[in-house]
């Protein structure tokens, strides 16, 4: 957890860091107090003072302060720290109602639903959704690679749904992804073991594309047990 000090520290980098310009005391006051942490010039100009001797920031001249090396490098951890810690009250608040077997209950049934499903999109693929799914993977690579996010989750199996051609499993998997917890819980889960769901949506991509039923129907099952498995080693790290 992040000390008084350690948070105030955080956002002087960070203040240090967005400005286009050195920054000096009076600019560190006055953004700090737009944060709603209160000092004065002095006491600024006292903690900029401290950075420099632990080698975070350096002066530039007399125009004010720019962040060394190790000041970005600090500040990079601070702030995976301080996204990692918010992320996790929203995700703790999550869990009052979202438990281990609730959790995996829902990914049972959505491979229930989902092999049938991307059996079917193999079976009823057209070039227009071939195409859109290649462009999804894509986005969804490169957001993978640099936020270690996966935002396009949602898109790429609501389009499998779509394109499965059967309304009636699409309105099941609908009603079920419309859990609002679902969504940030699973997510949260997948960052802190480290789970990159893009490989698994590779897969599937390819033999949906490569109209095999069979074998699409198999990664969708992959992929879901992977969920599964992700679920429960977290549980099992947290126990």
């Amino acid at each position: 957890m992040l000390t008084s000090r350690d948070r105030k520290k955080y956002h002087v980098l960070e203040i240090i860091e967005n400005s286009r310009i050195p920054v000096g005391a009076s600019h560190v006051s006055n953004d700090l107090s737009m944060l709603g942490i209160h000092v004065s010039e002095a006491t600024a100009g006292r903690f900029l003072i401290e950075l420099d001797k632990d080698g975070l920031t350096q002066k530039d001249g007399y125009k004010g302060r720019i962040l060394t090396k190790l000041g970005k490098n600090e500040l990079k951890q601070m702030q995976m720290q301080h996204d990692r810690m918010e992320y996790g009250e929203q995700f703790f608040n999550i869990l009052d109602v979202k438990t281990e077997n609730e959790l995996i209950d829902v990914l049972i049934a959505r491979r229930a639903i989902e092999r049938e499903l991307a059996r079917l999109a193999t079976l009823n693929l057209t070039f227009e959704t071939e195409q859109e799914m290649k462009e999804i993977i894509k986005r969804q690579q490169r957001e993978a690679e640099v936020y270690n996010t996966n935002k396009h989750d949602a898109l790429f199996h609501g389009l499998i749904a779509r394109a499965a051609g059967n309304k009636v499993l699409e309105a099941m998997l609908n009603i079920i992804r419309q859990d609002v917890q679902l969504v940030p819980a699973l997510e949260y889960i997948r960052k802190q073991v480290n789970s990159f769901i893009v490989v698994d949506h590779i897969k599937i991509m390819e033999a949906i594309i490569k109209r095999d039923p069979d074998a699409a129907e198999e990664e969708m099952i992959n992929h879901i047990e992977n969920l599964i498995r992700d679920v429960k080693n977290f549980w099992t790290s947290k126990g």
